[in-house]
């Protein structure tokens, strides 16, 4: 029987219900939540007794402690690599959500130290190993469509609500703008698709300046606060393979509109919104039929936090995991180089590259992750 991997969160916000329920349900015969930490103690300890965990502790206690080996980094994105850094100075490997850094300094340095201590760095989304993406993936893999030659891609949201979310002020800053908080789904999706991106450019606006604050119950109830980032953005994005795309990522009105669609010499795929792990699958060939497509690959459920699940299969069966720091530096580099390509009008060439991550293996038993945990 595989010894489960002992994992330390820090940070209980309201993102960490999906991953504790996950964490301590689905992937529990590879993980075990050992501690929760937050800089408010009394919601570390709230989540610990909804959840059975045993300890709630400061962030420093769940550092300190040997047995933990993953810390799983829920903190706010203005944070994130701060404590990444301090969990792999600990001796810990680090699973962060999305997104890995705000400056691609900052990515660099996570990694930098990871690798002079042999730790591995995960980082969200990990939406990818769902039923819906691994499909897809698949399916191009398979041929059915042909050559991927194109792709076009839109999330369309709706603003900071007037600050009904509790914190919805990380929304209006950088790292909660559309490029940075929504479109890590979709880029992530299509380098697992495609392969890694060798040029961007595109065009940042902002059509709002302030939001007033509409939420009774907000402390900043009928406040004007500034929108720090930029809410409207298009970008090309050149494939190292030949393909191009075109992303669409806005949160400037109202609504959800999530769209993805792959085109190939053979068909077209309609991919299901890369912010969930199921949806529909559809392939248009070129005789005009459009046939829905079933799942090839479970985990089509809200699954979050797979992908520390797999990073600790990576870590027991010494084999790399999916969801790394160097997909999400990618990434990075990505967002960032739309940015760039808008502020100063010209292509961006990306330093980065990666492969694609491995994609599941058929016939798994129910939430296992590798093959020789059958």
């Amino acid at each position: 029987m595989m010894r489960k991997v002992k994992v330390g969160i820090i940070g209980t916000g309201q993102i960490s219900g999906i991953y504790l329920k996950n964490l301590t349900e689905t992937f529990d015969a590879i993980v075990e939540v050992k501690a929760v930490a937050d800089k408010v103690v009394e919601l570390a300890r709230k989540r610990a007794e909804q959840f059975g965990i045993p300890n709630a502790w400061t962030v420093e206690e769940l550092l300190a402690d040997p047995e933990i080996e993953i810390v799983l980094n829920l903190t706010a994105p203005v944070v994130h690599a701060e404590i990444n850094l301090l969990a792999l100075r600990a001796g810990k490997h680090v699973y962060t959500e999305k997104p890995f850094a705000l400056t691609r300094e900052d990515a660099d340095e996570v990694l930098q130290v990871a690798d002079k201590k042999g730790l591995l760095v995960g980082c969200a989304p990990d939406t990818f190993f769902g039923g819906g993406l691994q499909t897809c993936r698949k399916l191009i893999d398979e041929g059915w469509i042909g050559t991927p030659y194109s792709a076009n891609g839109t999330i369309i949201m709706g603003n900071a609500s007037g600050g009904m979310h509790p914190n919805f002020q990380n929304f209006l800053k950088l790292g909660g703008d559309p490029i940075m908080d929504m479109a890590p789904y979709y880029l992530t999706a299509l380098v697992f698709l495609l392969g890694p991106v060798g040029r961007v450019t595109g065009t940042a606006r902002q059509l709002h300046q302030e939001i007033t604050v509409i939420n009774p119950k907000s402390p900043f109830y009928g406040e004007k606060v500034a929108i720090e980032a930029p809410t409207n953005v298009s970008a090309v994005l050149d494939f190292r393979n030949g393909a191009v795309a075109s992303l669409q990522a806005a949160k400037e009105s109202f609504g959800y509109l999530p769209r993805l669609e792959i085109f190939g010499t053979e068909g077209n795929l309609i991919v299901p919104d890369p912010n969930f792990f199921g949806g529909k699958i559809a392939i248009q060939f070129p005789n005009g039929e459009t046939k829905d497509i079933p799942y090839s690959h479970g985990f089509t459920e809200d699954t979050r936090g797979i992908g520390l699940a797999d990073m600790a299969y990576a870590i027991r069966n010494g084999r790399p995991h999916r969801a790394s720091g160097r997909l999400a530096r990618h990434v990075l580099d990505i967002s960032l180089g739309i940015f760039d390509a808008s502020n100063e009008g010209r292509h961006v060439m990306l330093e980065t590259t990666v492969d694609r991550p491995e994609p599941l293996s058929l016939g798994l038993k129910y939430n296992r992750l590798d093959v020789s945990d059958i």
